[in-house]
């Protein structure tokens, strides 16, 4: 970890980011997000027992909408090899922009009317919630009946993501795939949902 890195987590933590939520904005675990939160900045201090995890930033995607849409249709492409989906669900905040983009090209450029939904993981909210539960947003569209694909830019550990499809199943909807920028563990599957990535980060020590 290098010392930007601790500098922007203390300031997100400033500005009143949750834990979970700057581990999404660094695109980390949230166990290296607290990390980073503790350690001191002072030039030239090592720090000790540094978790093993990759910080990803993808802001060159973020900051045009035009990469988004080329990157969105590539998840979207990924896709389309499991048949025709109703809805897509993206995990807040980061896989919104993506999961909004795809529901549009695979509505326009394959005919196929997709619906949007949008799920707030647990890790967002405030440290003393943590005993409650992810939720799929009724702001908008149901899962109920439908086949679903979930969509996110970071794989970290697997664990929002089996969060989501257990909600899902829950509401009475078919998680058929999930769809992902980059996925830092190499998981092929989640509770028997193939998972498709565009990037697969691997350490070679495992």
């Amino acid at each position: 970890m290098n010392k930007e890195l601790i500098e922007k987590a203390h300031e997100l933590r400033r500005r009143g980011f949750t834990v979970g939520e700057i581990a999404d904005e660094l695109n980390v675990s949230v166990d290296t997000a607290r990390w980073l939160n503790v350690q001191k900045v002072e030039k030239g201090e090592k720090s000790e027992n540094v978790p093993v995890d990759f910080a990803i930033n993808w802001n060159c995607l973020g900051g045009t909408s035009s990469r988004l849409r080329h990157v969105s249709a590539a998840l979207g492409d990924m896709a389309l090899a499991y048949g025709d989906v109703d809805v897509i669900v993206g995990i807040a905040v980061s896989g919104i922009p993506f999961a909004t983009m795809m529901a549009d090209f695979l509505e326009v450029e394959e005919g196929l009317p997709t619906a949007l939904s949008v799920f707030h993981p647990v890790k967002h909210r405030k440290e003393s919630d943590e005993e409650l539960e992810g939720a799929i947003s009724e702001n908008f569209a149901s899962v109920l009946g439908k086949r679903v694909i979930i969509v996110d830019d970071v794989i970290t550990s697997g664990k929002t993501v089996t969060n989501v499809i257990q909600a899902i199943k829950d509401q009475g909807g078919e998680p058929v795939a999930v769809t992902v920028l980059i996925d830092k563990v190499g998981i092929s599957e989640i509770e028997g949902v193939p998972v498709e990535s565009l990037i697969q980060v691997r350490r070679l020590d495992r």
